[in-house]
């Protein structure tokens, strides 16, 4: 190879000229055209000279050939990278993979002044794990992409719903509680999923004739969970369903302390079935989502759209269950 080709970007054109071939049926073999033909020897050649020379594919002349960059981007919300969230991009971005596309993910920040990466990437589609923003919609069109999900013009029921407060509470209402608290995370960076599952506690609160739930937006400090306690437990609260497992951890931690047994005197449910669950003593018992499972149906949906597939319906891998451990029990007498 000459030492000009070296120091630069092996093109097809380098490829044709080192075969003897036209740069047509190179470009034709690379780009795998569709309706040619070209023999499998002459296929295997291109192949096999192009990854001796260091042939790599120049990214935006290849989507702009294609309409294609296989990419998809997931807008995350400002939310902490938790276990299950991390499980989820992890599973999502293998599936993808395997179908030969790239899971990039991007969380924009309001005062943030870098271009959005659906303007630098123009990815094929644009996942949300939450409902797009005022205005992101309309941005990322405006770049260029068609693909989102979920559309706000293209409206449709959710596959997934918050139902763990639901189990949470008929958990608890089976095991005899009758007066039940909620405990909510003091994150900011959470507050609408927290409210989320504050209304879904309610409202199952409320269909199985409880009295109104007692609500406290806990931080993971002592001093917070301990004087929620304190108040729950001045109230005649005998259970608590909490917005994720550290949260419950924090509050089982806090009654220990506080020389209130667990779950003899108080009952504490978490939420997302973390490795925290199981390793923290007493057990938690908890909330358990397959995260494998809904990551691989974030790919699926943004295969559908990509590739015109039929949009996959919910499965198994959407549904919640109770893992009841050391931390429930039936409600004092």
């Amino acid at each position: 190879m000459s030492q000009s080709t070296s120091n630069r970007r092996v093109t097809a054109a380098d490829i044709a000229r080192s075969l003897g071939i036209s740069r047509a049926t190179v470009g034709f073999v690379l780009n795998e055209t569709p309706g040619q033909t070209i023999s499998e020897a002459t296929r295997s050649r291109v192949l096999d000279e192009a990854k001796r020379l260091g042939y790599r594919p120049h990214i935006a002349a290849r989507a702009l050939a294609s309409g294609r960059t296989r990419i998809v981007l997931l807008v995350l919300p400002d939310w902490p990278l938790d276990f299950n969230l991390r499980r989820n991009i992890e599973e999502a971005s293998l599936a993808l993979d395997e179908a030969g596309y790239a899971l990039i993910t991007y969380t924009p920040h309001p005062t943030g002044l870098s271009r959005p990466l659906w303007e630098t990437l123009q990815p094929d589609v644009v996942m949300s794990m939450a409902a797009f923003a005022p205005g992101v919609a309309e941005s990322i069109r405006a770049s260029g992409v068609t693909r989102l999900i979920p559309d706000p013009e293209m409206p449709v029921a959710d596959e997934y719903s918050e139902d763990g407060p639901v189990l949470q509470l008929q958990h608890l209402f089976d095991l005899g509680h009758r007066s039940i608290a909620f405990a909510g995370s003091a994150d900011p960076r959470v507050a609408d999923l927290v409210e989320l599952r504050r209304q879904r506690a309610g409202e199952a609160a409320e269909s199985l004739g409880l009295p109104p739930l007692r609500f406290a937006d806990i931080e993971l400090t002592d001093a917070s969970a301990a004087a929620a306690i304190h108040d729950w437990r001045s109230s005649g609260v005998t259970a608590v369903a909490a917005y994720n497992d550290d949260v419950a951890a924090s509050l089982v931690g806090a009654a220990l302390r506080a020389g209130i047994s667990v779950p003899r005197e108080l009952s504490v449910v978490g939420h997302d079935d973390t490795p925290l669950a199981s390793m923290f003593e007493p057990r938690l018992s908890t909330i358990h989502m397959n995260t494998v499972g809904l990551g691989r149906y974030l790919a699926a949906l943004a295969l559908s759209a990509v590739e015109e597939r039929p949009v996959p319906s919910a499965g198994p891998e959407l549904q919640l269950a109770v893992v009841p451990r050391d931390s429930s029990a039936p409600a004092p007498l």
